[in-house]
């Protein structure tokens, strides 16, 4: 849980910094301001694309430790 609520954290705070850098963004690769401004669009990519990852896969590896939890024997059973 404290997971998931981290990477929508990450994900509001990335969108904020892309709102406020959107007057700012020259998407032009003749100049250096350009070149920068598409290096970091594609670095607020990544991490748009991680976070959205981990919030997709997040189900699925609960899922498989509680099914490892069930399958594991206790402790008293196994001696």
């Amino acid at each position: 849980m404290l997971k998931r609520n981290k990477a929508i954290l990450y994900l509001l705070l990335c969108g904020l910094m892309l709102y406020y850098a959107k007057p700012y963004i020259v998407i032009s690769t003749e100049s250096l301001q350009g070149i920068f401004s598409l290096t970091w669009l594609g670095l607020a990519l990544l991490v748009v694309g991680g976070n959205v990852s981990s919030l997709l896969y997040a189900k699925k590896e609960e899922q498989k430790k509680l099914l490892q939890q069930k399958l594991r024997k206790p402790i008293r059973e196994r001696g």
